[in-house]
């Protein structure tokens, strides 16, 4: 079975998401890492029976020796794919030239480009909008584009109703383009 690492920050629902779909179905996932050792994510990937490591970006004196501790922790599970699901961070070329991964980005790219994608879609004047899974590279948020889904934007939506809606894309492709790649390796 193809073998997953799997990159997150924050609440871990993108990464919830992925150990229903995914994990022991299409793939293991045989580590989450999180930057963050206040992430809800870690209690999500432990109930699952997934080994967690905190690396904590905060302990670090670079952006460079931090993606180098990341790259050695993920070549110790030797993984097919790494997904970055959630990752809050930008990743330097000691990442991106040594680990073949892909992201999950709440924009229809190459609109909306870094942090804060979600509340910059919602306040433009875009009328279609949407979610996009893309390869990870040097250029942040510029890599080659694997699977997009796109809807039109409604008007009287509130912020938190938008963000649902890219929630719920989100948690329909992310799966599907992790199937898709995984066949194709």
């Amino acid at each position: 079975m193809k073998r997953i690492v799997a990159l997150f920050s924050g609440e871990g629902t993108n990464l919830a998401n992925i150990i229903e779909k995914i994990h022991h179905k299409h793939a293991l996932i045989t580590c989450a890492i999180t930057n963050n050792p206040n992430a809800a994510g870690i209690a999500k990937a432990r109930a699952a029976g997934i080994p967690v490591e905190v690396i904590d970006h905060t302990l670090f004196p670079s952006r460079e020796a931090y993606d180098e501790a990341l790259v050695q922790s993920i070549r110790d599970y030797n993984p097919d794919l790494v997904v970055l699901c959630g990752f809050m961070r930008i990743l330097t070329p000691i990442f991106t030239s040594n680990i073949r991964s892909i992201n999950l980005h709440p924009s229809l790219l190459p609109a909306f480009k870094g942090a804060k994608a979600i509340e910059r879609s919602f306040e433009s004047d875009e009328q279609v909008c949407g979610v996009s899974v893309h390869w990870v590279t040097d250029e942040l948020d510029g890599g080659d584009i694997i699977l997009q889904k796109s809807f039109t934007k409604n008007s009287s939506d509130t912020l938190e109703e938008f963000s649902a809606k890219i929630r719920q894309i989100e948690h329909e492709i992310l799966p599907l383009s992790i199937i898709q790649l995984l066949k194709e390796l």
